[in-house]
């Protein structure tokens, strides 16, 4: 996208961003596209002859349905499919009741009121025990203004090494973490002790609902413990202070369903296997852990609506690519090359 492209999807943003991902539409790899009528814009990557869209369109609610629409028109000259990935409640129901597609129940998000965050978690004993191993190390959390965070190079390295002690490849599109060349109107916090920098956790703005959600939490593989929570923490009760209302730590996929599941039964044994056997690559259980120990008095389904009324293997595929940056097998492959890699070093250490 270009500076003039950018600073029109700011500016729609911070007026009509509603779903939990619309501030990631600016993201580096996103593409953008503008309503006729310039009150709209959608981010969105191709894969596979499908448009995945992060989240839903930014606008009005009123203009939700109709925006879609002229998107949706857009595709097809373009002879390319829609998916709307990660949809809330709000633009799903709408959306269903105009158009009945295919969707897919992708997990669940924790939210939270910031103004009660304090009282709510007073009486968690196990958060208070983290967060006092943090500070029993001289852990403080601070938050940076984004132009000292953007020149920090020890940021840096600590995100290289978080990333390197994952499973999976660095992924892209709605977990995009090369965002510190571009925070703008995110928030930063940084965990720091006498003996160096720990951590940090990045957040950004979905202003229609004067809240934040919490894009990345990163801290060294030899941090103390308690370290991420106190990141989240005092992040909290800092935008609590400044009046938000809504604080999500987003999307844990494959989280339990706390009501009826919709996705056919073929997908669900697929993703049940996945959330059994792959937490080598991807720790779908224990992110869901560690986001319930903040005690979210709500999880809200987040869903991807798909184009046709049955859910299909492309459109499946095209979701894989948007988080790969390209051919999944690709970085499935790397992954598992990487894994072998770290099982040789242990030997060899052993």
């Amino acid at each position: 996208m270009d500076q003039s492209e950018f600073d029109r999807a700011r500016e729609l943003t911070l007026q009509y961003g509603w779903n939990t991902t619309c501030y990631q539409i600016l993201n580096p790899g996103m593409q953008l596209w503008f309503a006729e009528a310039g009150d709209a814009v959608i981010g969105f990557v191709t894969h596979a002859g499908v448009r995945v869209v992060a989240g839903a369109p930014v606008t009005p609610h009123e203009r939700f349905v109709p925006v879609a629409l002229e998107f949706e028109a857009d595709a097809r000259r373009a002879r390319e499919k829609v998916c709307w990935f990660a949809a809330e409640e709000w633009f799903e129901s709408l959306w269903q009741q105009h158009s009945r597609r295919a969707k897919v129940i992708l997990g669940a998000q924790p939210v939270w009121d910031p103004q009660s965050w304090a009282e709510r978690l007073k009486d968690n004993a196990g958060l208070r025990a983290q967060l006092n191993r943090a500070r029993n190390k001289d852990v403080t959390v601070a938050e940076w203004d984004t132009d000292r965070a953007a020149r920090e190079p020890e940021l840096r390295t600590i995100l290289e090494q978080w990333l390197a002690s994952r499973g999976l490849p660095p992924m892209h599109f709605l977990v995009e973490p090369e965002t510190l060349d571009r925070l703008g109107d995110r928030r930063v916090f940084v965990a720091q002790s006498p003996g160096g920098l720990h951590g940090f956790l990045v957040a950004c703005p979905v202003p229609a609902r004067s809240g934040w959600l919490a894009e990345l939490v990163v801290r060294r593989p030899v941090a103390p413990n308690g370290t991420a929570e106190l990141l989240i923490h005092s992040a909290a009760l800092t935008l609590a202070q400044g009046g938000a209302r809504y604080f999500t730590l987003g999307l844990s996929p494959l989280a339990r369903m706390h009501g009826a599941n919709p996705n056919p039964l073929w997908l669900r044994a697929m993703l049940a296997w996945m959330r059994a056997h792959g937490r080598r690559f991807y720790h779908f259980q224990g992110l869901e852990f560690f986001k319930s120990k903040f005690d979210p008095p709500d999880w809200k389904p987040v869903y991807a609506l798909l184009p046709g009324p049955r859910v299909s293997v492309v459109s499946l595929y095209a979701i894989a690519a948007a988080f790969a940056g390209g051919p999944p097998l690709s970085m499935l492959a790397r992954a598992v090359g990487g894994a072998v890699l770290r099982e040789a070093r242990g030997l060899v250490r052993s």
